[in-house]
């Protein structure tokens, strides 16, 4: 066990490690931030002071040091423009993009599952090329616009506001943006299902199981689906760990007070401190959830366990 979980334990931190230092040294070589974050006339004594403050008077690798060792104390940094430690500000927004994401992630799951699964078992039916073109739409389908469709029919039609509003959101409230959220995620998980379901179908196993004369629903549910959901289930951890990346243009459209929001107010004021904690938290939920997703491989499949033992 410790063989399976050692080598992707030390990739995760690396894989952390790398987008720490990648988001460090874009913030600082885009420019400098304490001409952002100084006032617009401020004299050049104001600037260097905040430069100071923020110590951005000292030389890249001394900054850079300094931010690992913080990082490794807890130390995140402030927000420079509440005063407020940046992992409050991100555990503040959480619940909203936990919520979204989590229901998003549902519907695209359910509906991407079972229209995948109905299209294989109609295999080349018209059926199974309406689904397959209606999932291809789905992938396409910029969510901007599609988010932007259903604010003006929740506008026109139903007379009311399918977006946040920052207190105890409704029904269309929530399902809007995580209807469009999960579109994309939907028609990945129909077609995945689809061609992880026909080749399963198609193995000599199958045809030996059919020739014994196991019912086909037992077929199925029992020999088929399973075999089939390792690739499903590697694209479901995929995206549970890029909801939170993929929510801000989602949270944008629909002013869904989430941390994707956050993330596009900090960039475009240059907080420091809350932009390299939300790129951090990104990053860790994603490398998490591969991890997660080789343990349910290996615990699914006994053919990898035995693999990588020998």
């Amino acid at each position: 066990m410790i063989t399976l979980i050692l080598p992707k334990l030390i990739r995760g931190v690396m894989t952390l490690l790398i987008a720490v230092t990648l988001v460090f040294l874009f913030i600082r070589l885009a420019g400098d931030p304490a001409l952002v974050l100084a006032p617009p006339d401020a004299p050049p004594e104001v600037v260097e002071q905040v430069r100071q403050r923020l110590g951005l008077d000292q030389p890249l690798p001394v900054q850079y040091f300094n931010y690992l060792v913080g990082l490794v104390h807890g130390n995140f940094g402030y927000s420079v423009h509440t005063g407020r430690p940046a992992q409050d500000l991100f555990f503040e927004r959480l619940p909203y993009t936990a919520v979204l994401g989590l229901v998003a992630l549902g519907i695209a799951a359910l509906c991407g599952i079972a229209l995948g699964t109905i299209a294989a078992l109609n295999h080349n039916s018209p059926l199974d090329r309406g689904l397959m073109a209606f999932s291809v739409f789905a992938f396409a389908m910029p969510n901007f616009f599609f988010g932007l469709v259903l604010i003006l029919i929740g506008a026109l039609v139903f007379g009311n506001f399918f977006g946040g509003t920052g207190g105890a959101a409704n029904f269309g409230q929530v399902f809007a943006p995580a209807a469009t959220l999960g579109l994309a995620s939907m028609g990945t998980f129909a077609r995945f299902t689809r061609s992880s379901l026909l080749e399963t179908l198609n193995k000599p196993f199958m045809r030996a199981i059919e020739a014994r004369g196991v019912p086909y629903s037992r077929q199925l549910l029992c020999h088929a689906a399973p075999n089939a959901a390792i690739p499903i289930i590697t694209i479901l951890g995929l995206s549970l760990g890029g909801m939170v990346a993929g929510a801000v243009v989602t949270e944008q459209v629909f002013s869904w007070p989430g941390i994707g929001q956050l993330l596009i107010r900090s960039v475009q004021t240059r907080d420091i401190a809350v932009v390299q904690f939300i790129v951090i938290a990104v990053a860790f939920t994603m490398t998490a959830c591969n991890i997660a997703v080789d343990f349910l491989h290996a615990f699914i499949d006994p053919r990898i366990r035995t693999a990588r033992n020998g």
